[in-house]
């Protein structure tokens, strides 16, 4: 009896090990079948007609995405985009075959769907973060509150400014940026770029200059970006208070004047008179010796370069030349003629019709292009002539400079050109 148990036994495992078999071999034909469904599923041409924008804002989940995806026709079915994309997580980046996906989540931004796009092209796209990209230009010689400002008004970010910058810690330049970027980092980045643009640029600054430090280079740049509108003036600027440091005369910039009446919160908004030229504020450079405190603007790569590395010259005054641009000289008798050269043309221009003689000067925004004329109101008896500050340049246009100060003239100078950009009598000391 127990020879006759045994071969049962033995069949009856032989029959499980086989049923095992059969089943693995079912399952194996089972998965490849799906596997081949899952690659051809990703691969078949969406539903879209044409390209079309999808914008996925922060914080939604994958699920939320991906009925975000389906109800703008990007996808057919979201349940199939789940499953392709929960397979990229499990496979470490790949879905079923190359679709590059970030493990940790799909990414808010605004995305460009292809016409006719696959599930791993859209896959790939919304986990790459390769979004549209915005961008937000940011003219030279704003201030930081400006700045401030006109991120607040960009409708592309999202999110609150933490604190208004310092002055002159931001670099203008053009920012891209994904729909729903947050201001503070376009901040963050706006002072990372000048940071290590002004660390290059001292490290390779002319050995000779008058600069103590990175901030004094920042607080000439500004008012060499204020007072020169034409790019290729800016070194020869730049080279014109350079010198005045050297000899230790007073820069005599009236940005300086109106900064300190207002603080770069916002336009004087009037011309400047007798009294403002007589402010005993802490950046009014006709009071104060050498540089203001600091900043007067956020001044933009060319002039920083202008006045890190300004060419050697001997200028120490400038006047409009009624086309736009400035006559440099580096003498009084010099500067006194160009001066009457200009008294001339803004007489013409009156006898013209041309309006008042500050009509050469920039408005304060939209500004014009070089060599534009720009009416504005005549100065009250007592007044000096109108200065209005390039503060609102639109971007990639030529900015006239503002008009040229008008400081005490020296006895020997005559009373019709007591009023023309010169220095003190002596020195500051």
């Amino acid at each position: 009896m127990k020879a006759e148990r045994q071969p049962r036994r033995s069949n009856g495992f032989l029959r499980f090990i086989d049923g095992l078999l059969s089943f693995a071999f079912l399952a194996l034909i089972l998965l490849a079948a799906v596997g081949t469904w899952l690659r051809q599923s990703a691969d078949a041409p969406g539903p879209l007609t044409e390209a079309a924008l999808v914008a996925i804002p922060k914080g939604e989940g994958a699920i939320e995405i991906a009925e975000r995806l389906e109800k703008s026709g990007a996808i057919a079915d979201r349940r199939l985009f789940m499953v392709h994309y929960y397979m990229a997580r499990f496979h470490g980046g790949s879905s079923g075959g190359g679709a590059k996906a970030d493990a940790a989540s799909l990414k808010a931004g605004e995305y460009q769907i292809p016409q006719g796009a696959t599930v791993r092209q859209v896959l790939e796209i919304v986990t790459s973060g390769r979004g549209v990209l915005l961008k937000i230009t940011i003219p030279e010689g704003l201030t930081s509150q400006q700045i401030v400002d006109r991120l607040k008004a960009e409708p592309g970010l999202t999110g609150e400014i933490a604190e208004v910058p310092p002055e002159g810690a931001l670099l203008p330049d053009t920012y891209k940026f994904s729909r729903g970027a947050d201001r503070q980092e376009i901040i963050d980045r706006m002072r990372a770029e000048q940071v290590k643009l002004l660390a290059a640029l001292w490290a390779s600054r002319d050995a000779t200059l008058p600069l103590k430090t990175p901030e004094e280079a920042v607080a000439l740049a500004s008012i060499v970006e204020k007072e020169t509108g034409r790019a290729e003036e800016r070194p020869r600027g730049a080279s014109v208070f350079v010198n005045r440091l050297r000899k230790g005369m007073r820069l005599q910039s009236d940005p300086t004047i109106v900064y300190g009446l207002v603080g770069g919160q916002r336009p004087l908004g009037r011309p400047l008179t007798r009294s403002d030229i007589d402010s005993k504020t802490a950046y009014n450079t006709y009071q104060i010796d050498a540089l203001p405190p600091g900043p007067i603007c956020n001044p933009g790569r060319a002039s920083l370069t202008a006045a890190l590395n300004p060419p050697s010259t001997s200028d120490l005054y400038f006047v409009a030349d009624g086309t736009g641009g400035h006559v440099f000289t580096s003498t009084l008798k010099d500067h006194n003629a160009a001066v009457q050269n200009w008294r001339k043309i803004e007489r013409a221009r009156q006898a013209a019709g041309g309006g008042d003689p500050a009509s050469a000067a920039a408005p304060a925004s939209p500004a014009p292009a070089a060599g534009d004329a720009a009416p504005v109101t005549p100065p009250t008896k007592g007044a000096r002539s109108p200065t209005i500050v390039n503060s609102g340049r639109t971007p990639g246009a030529e900015v006239p400079p503002v008009q040229r100060k008008r400081p005490k003239a020296p006895a020997a100078a005559s009373k019709g050109q007591s009023e023309s950009k010169q220095p003190a009598k002596a020195p500051a000391r």
